[in-house]
């Protein structure tokens, strides 16, 4: 596998805007001088997920994730440090000389999901150009797609393709490959029967299913055989790198247009979402036939509040499709329905019209979930007074599910003007339904809600968190120079000369003229990089190890460099480390730094002293000798603590 140059990567994160990519997933609101929005690793109303374009890293309260762009990516995306570096290289349009095609020793060498994703690009690969030079390809799958009306450019763009319709011609090329028969068959393009494989979307022509970011996640295949027996559609079996409730056919290319227009059009199937695109209207995606979920809604959610639900004539369809718009009020977002023409749908009617009458029809045709819920259900009451107390309490469960109580109130009225009913009433059955609901809650707990409530945690550094209590005095030292470690500290000297060290040189000088060292593993992995960077004769800064493969030490420098306090507040009133700032006079901050380090050590050197002198068995002379180094260990602390401006109370 091809190694990218360290002055590639230097490059690759130069170019890179954080606030760019992470806006391809979240939808970022600036605050201040940072960008706010949505975790996207977690399920949250309020906003914890905070973004620095000025710092280029990424912070998420919620989880705790957080790091660099590269961060991002491998977090969200499961890219490995490699494939984020090249992704992003792909989108800043930034060379990575000698790429070389993986061979199938490397293949074997990649962990499994990064495996079944290249053997999805191949296939991507191999599908569009059976399509375009095939003549199978050309003459079935080419000519089944202009017939449909779509036109190359945009055949292109969603790389749509074709499997021949032989038993095994994808298989035989994977094969050939170099790729492996059981990753094959994890993702489905591949099936067994007694003793022989097969493709198993052979003779269809296939739709790749794309994640946000553009990689292949899986395939639909559609059937050109009319043949009742045959499924029209195929669809890719859900494996570690699939799962059709958390994917929306077209979200890579509508993104983009979703937050222009801060609105989503929402339909059923491949082929509306690319007519949909052809015609103009970019910001659609579909459930791809399946019922609309809560992990899709949420993919909605990161990029507007507002979605359309675009439906055809289909009344069985429409009702089944209820719960999908309680999942979207459920989540708090503007809820639209448009409803096509009965025989129409959004491919169909799409190409009948023109781009501005199919934009004008939408916008006339829009309303607001009650009305259609309405008027669909009032279709079979029949003025039935059951049947329509049953309507109005299925629409009032629904204003139940959102979490605006003025929203809720809004539509209350609505609902008592539409149907003539007191306002009382429906407030009464709302108020029903909601107490149901927190029942439900408070009975039934989850350990997910109750985590949630540790948002916001306390900084890193903090000593008052037991579990890295010991480790204090080393994760400031650290936190100092990962922070000033390349400035220029003035040591206290004579007026007649002036002498400047690095702050970095300043820490290492004093730790080993006693011989003491790091113990925490992090801190002792990042003091040693730094020790690296002094024999190659250069000073590594925060910058420097931020591009660093290693993400705990990425994830450690970019904590430190989102706290939004300056100083932690218990350092200062705890253990009066510092002065008035930081700034002030950084020999005096590195200095009580060090001088606390030590404190520390000595203490523990101390504890271990008492530890022995509690055996028994020991002689005479070793009593007198440890005591002896006690009395020196004792003496070197009430200094360090003058130092530190304490009082030792015995």
């Amino acid at each position: 596998m091809s190694v990218i140059p360290s002055h590639i990567v230097d490059q690759i994160m130069q170019n890179s805007r954080i606030e760019e990519v992470i806006g391809d997933f979240v939808q970022l609101k600036r605050a201040g001088s940072n960008l706010k929005g949505l975790s996207p690793f977690t399920d949250e109303r309020t906003p914890s997920f905070v973004v620095s374009p000025a710092k280029q890293i990424f912070k998420c309260f919620s989880t705790g994730k957080g790091g660099t762009v590269v961060t991002f990516l491998m977090e969200k995306e499961h890219f490995s440090y490699p494939e984020a570096l090249r992704w992003l290289a792909a989108k800043y349009n930034i060379e990575i000389p000698e790429m070389s095609e993986p061979n199938a020793e490397e293949i074997a060498q990649r962990n499994e999901r990064d495996s079944l994703f290249i053997i999805n690009d191949f296939a991507r690969s191999h599908f569009a150009d059976n399509l375009l030079t095939k003549e199978e390809g050309q003459n079935i799958g080419l000519s089944y797609f202009e017939e449909r009306g779509f036109r190359r450019d945009i055949i292109e763009r969603f790389q749509l393709g074709y499997c021949l319709n032989t038993s095994d011609d994808f298989t035989k090329a994977a094969i050939g490959n170099g790729y492996k028969m059981n990753y094959l068959e994890q993702v489905g393009l591949t099936k067994q029967k007694d003793d022989r494989h097969f493709d198993f979307f052979r003779g269809r022509v296939m739709f790749p299913i794309h994640s946000i970011t553009g990689r292949v996640l899986g395939f639909g295949g559609r059937t050109l055989i009319s043949d009742k027996k045959v499924a029209k559609y195929f669809n890719s079996p859900e494996s570690i790198i699939y799962n059709k409730s958390e994917i929306l056919y077209g979200l890579y290319f509508a993104k983009g247009d979703i937050v222009k227009f801060d609105e989503c059009f929402l339909c059923e199937g491949y082929t509306d979402v690319i007519s949909m695109h052809q015609a103009g209207i970019q910001h659609t995606v579909s459930s791809s036939g399946t019922s609309l979920t809560k992990e899709q809604v949420k993919l909605v959610k990161r990029y507007t509040q507002n979605l359309t639900i675009l439906y055809d004539g289909d009344a069985a369809g429409i009702k089944a499709s209820f719960r999908g718009i309680d999942l979207i009020l459920e989540e708090g977002m503007n809820v639209k329905v448009v409803l096509f023409p009965e025989g129409e749908d959004p491919d169909s009617f799409s190409k009948k019209v023109s781009t501005t009458e199919l934009q004008s029809y939408i916008k006339t045709h829009k309303q607001d979930f009650i009305s259609f819920k309405a008027s669909i259900l009032l279709e079979e009451g029949n003025n039935d007074p059951i049947m329509l107390a049953d309507l109005i309490k299925n629409i009032v469960y629904s204003v139940s599910l959102i979490p605006d109580q003025i929203t809720r109130s809004v539509y209350m009225k609505s609902i008592a003007a539409q149907f003539n009913i007191s306002e009382s009433v429906i407030s009464n059955e709302l108020i029903k339904l909601k107490r149901n609901q927190l029942s439900r809650e408070v009975s039934e707990p989850s350990i997910k809600d109750i985590e949630v409530t540790k948002q916001h945690s306390i900084p890193i550094f903090d000593p008052t968190e037991e579990t890295e209590k010991s480790y204090v005095h080393e994760h400031e030292l650290i936190r100092l120079l990962i922070k000033y470690g390349t400035h220029e500290i003035k040591l206290p000297s004579d007026e007649s000369k002036s002498e400047y060290v690095s702050a970095l040189e300043l820490v290492i000088n004093e730790l080993s003229a006693d011989d003491l060292f790091f113990e925490h593993p992090l801190c002792k992995k990042i003091f040693e990089l730094f020790l690296q960077g002094m024999k190659e004769n250069s000073l590594y800064s925060a910058k420097y190890l931020k591009r660093l493969e290693d993400q705990e030490v990425v994830k450690f420098v970019s904590d430190i460099e989102s706290m939004e306090d300056e100083l932690s507040h218990n350092w200062v009133t705890k253990h009066n480390i510092f002065t008035k700032s930081e700034h002030d006079d950084l020999y005096v901050t590195v200095m009580n730094a060090i001088y606390f380090f030590k404190f520390k050590k000595v203490e523990e050197k101390l504890n271990e002293i008492a530890s022995l002198l509690k055996n028994n068995e020991l002689q005479d002379e070793d009593v007198l000798l440890l005591l002896s180094e006690q009395m020196a260990y004792e003496k070197i602390k009430k200094l360090l603590s003058d130092k530190l401006g304490r009082t030792i109370l015995k």
